[in-house]
């Protein structure tokens, strides 16, 4: 590892001799720095096996930093291991790195991008370079260059797979909605109280027989007519000898009550 990262210091110390010192009127970025920041990588990364690509994976960012920084290279760790995933993605796709052309320069949004057709073994592709306003890198793309039927055979791949996953979501849902029926069951079943015991109805008690009410007892006549004799015949001063008491009869009205 350490043999890798004193070649990278010393390439590093080869751009800055040949950089030039500042940004032109014309333009508003130095193309000379660029140029040679992007052949610095695509030369490390065709360069450099995938034992040292690990290694520097392993690394902490601190450390990353640390080198990039004594090197002089204008990008943090996080940019620097992108660049290394697009390369190794790059790779995988179009084969081993042959050459490269000129680099053409674009500005879009305060970003610069410096891009450059490249030869792999397998088939060509675009190298691009994206740099803030300040020069520093964000990040590479390698871009496989791919004939009309692939394009279509990929394009109709993507096609094919979005929409069997967008059906196979349909289903997943219709399926689950189906289920819906089922739920007023389930919450009947978990929500049904046990019916109470029957309770044996008893038999209806027989009527208690009120006894009539007692008529008052009548008066004994013959006790009532010796009363009313006495009384009339002490009102006249004589002897109840003489009364003869054919019949009693009541009365509607008392006249003889005192109002």
């Amino acid at each position: 590892m350490k043999k890798k990262i004193s070649l990278l210091i010393c390439m590093i110390a080869a751009v800055l001799c040949f950089t030039a010192c500042g940004k032109t009127e014309e333009a508003p970025y130095n193309e000379a720095e660029l140029t040679q920041v992007a052949d610095f990588l695509i030369g490390y990364c065709a360069e450099a096996d995938e034992m040292a690509l690990e290694q520097w994976k392993e690394m902490s960012e601190f450390g990353i930093n640390l080198q990039l920084t004594e090197a002089g290279l204008p990008f943090e760790a996080e940019s620097f291991l992108s660049v290394l995933d697009s390369w190794q993605a790059g790779i995988a796709e179009c084969g081993n790195y042959i050459e490269h052309g000129d680099y053409s320069f674009k500005v879009t949004n305060g970003k610069i991008e410096v891009s450059s057709d490249a030869k792999f073994e397998n088939r060509d592709a675009v190298i691009s370079f994206m740099f803030d306003s300040e020069e520093k890198l964000e990040s590479m793309t390698v871009s496989a260059n791919m004939e009309t039927g692939e394009i279509l055979k990929k394009a109709g791949l993507n096609t094919v797979l979005g929409m069997g996953t967008v059906f196979s979501v349909l289903i997943l849902i219709a399926f689950i909605i189906s289920l819906f029926k089922f739920i007023p069951a389930i919450q009947a079943a978990f929500s049904k109280k046990p019916e109470p015991a029957e309770v044996k109805s008893a038999a209806p008690a027989a009527p208690v027989s009120t006894p009539a009410a007692k008529k008052p007892e009548e008066a004994d006549d013959t006790e009532l007519i010796a009363v009313i004799s006495a009384a009339i015949a002490a009102a006249e001063g004589t002897s109840t000898d003489g009364f003869i008491v054919r019949s009693i009869r009541r009365r509607p009205s008392n006249k003889w009550s005192s109002k």
